[in-house]
């Protein structure tokens, strides 16, 4: 399970794979939440990965490529949640798609809710 608690604009939200958050109870849930992101490679970079693989190893234009669009992709399923109202996110999942060569749609999607502290 991962779970993390981050603030943005002062708003306190929790985000995790697992179905509930522990010490919590979900007051309502809202939906279904998501991030898009499709991106392309551009040639520089493709030359540049290709170059990489003759020596082998992590190939680290892709790895930054995938790195900062997943990223993209989860912001933006937090902004979707925040505008619903909620201060969580349960059942995180990512897909992606290769949508045409060199063409790829990330996905992150989850369950907003509305949580409150757990008494006693």
């Amino acid at each position: 399970m991962y779970q993390e608690q981050a603030t943005e604009h002062n708003i306190h939200y929790f985000v995790t794979t697992a179905n509930q958050l522990e010490g919590y109870r979900i007051v309502k849930t809202l939906g279904i939440v998501r991030g898009i992101v499709v991106r392309s490679r551009s040639i520089a970079g493709t030359l540049g990965a290709a170059l990489q693989t003759l020596a082998g190893g992590d190939i680290t234009l892709f790895t930054e490529l995938c790195e900062h669009t997943r990223s993209d992709a989860y912001e933006r399923m937090i902004q979707h949640a925040i505008q619903q109202g909620a201060n969580a996110i349960i059942a995180v999942r990512y897909d992606a798609t290769e949508l045409t060569q060199g063409v790829t749609e990330v996905l992150c999607y989850g369950t907003a809710v509305v949580i409150e502290a757990q008494q006693g």
